[in-house]
């Protein structure tokens, strides 16, 4: 384990090609071939990312996962009704849903990222707080954007967004965090 309380992950590469994958198909199949075929090819490619996941994993991560079935249903109604819009919903609505889970659990003062990523990080239950808190923001202001980028421009730009700005944002964010990881490091026993 690191300084920061990360924990290494063998299969962190085929995590980042099951996640980003689809996005990167979604993004050129747009640009070859417009928004309703970069939709089908999208449902496609996320249904064999989470298939390779579980393959590779015997287990599929929550929040692909809870991605992958809004993609299956937003992408199916936007296929269906020839409609770009519950496409373009899909971001703002998994965004909300996670920052309401995870306001939820500190409701009940379970912080839900503890048990989600507790094999990943080990911190103390201050930091879980804190870390919980940030990431419930951090979603809702991609809502945010997501709507503000989707109503005010084209469906072009909304795509790149998509690929181009969500995830730099949401990596330069994760970087953001590691301060906070390095505090509430919890120190690991010599066995484990």
């Amino acid at each position: 384990m690191s300084e920061t309380g990360i924990r290494e992950h063998p299969d962190s590469g085929l995590r980042l090609i099951t996640e980003l994958g689809p996005l990167v198909v979604f993004f050129l199949a747009n640009w070859k071939a417009g928004i309703f075929w970069a939709t089908g090819l999208f449902m496609a490619a996320t249904a064999i990312a989470l298939a390779a996941s579980y393959i590779r994993m015997r287990t599929v991560p929550v929040m692909p996962l809870v991605t992958g079935v809004f993609v299956l249903i937003f992408g199916g109604l936007t296929l269906w009704l020839q409609d770009e819009t519950f496409i373009k919903l899909k971001p703002t609505i998994v965004n909300l849903c996670f920052a309401s889970i995870l306001a939820g659990g500190l409701a009940f003062k379970r912080p839900l990222l503890k048990i989600v990523f507790a094999s990943v990080f080990a911190l103390d239950d201050e930091g879980w707080r804190k870390l919980t808190i940030r990431w419930m923001i951090f979603f809702v202001v991609l809502a945010i954007l997501n709507e503000i980028v989707w109503r005010s421009f084209s469906t072009d730009t909304w795509v790149s967004f998509k690929v181009f700005g969500i995830m730099p944002l949401t990596f330069v964010f994760s970087l953001a965090q590691l301060p906070l990881l390095k505090q509430h490091a919890l120190e690991e026993s010599p066995a484990e």
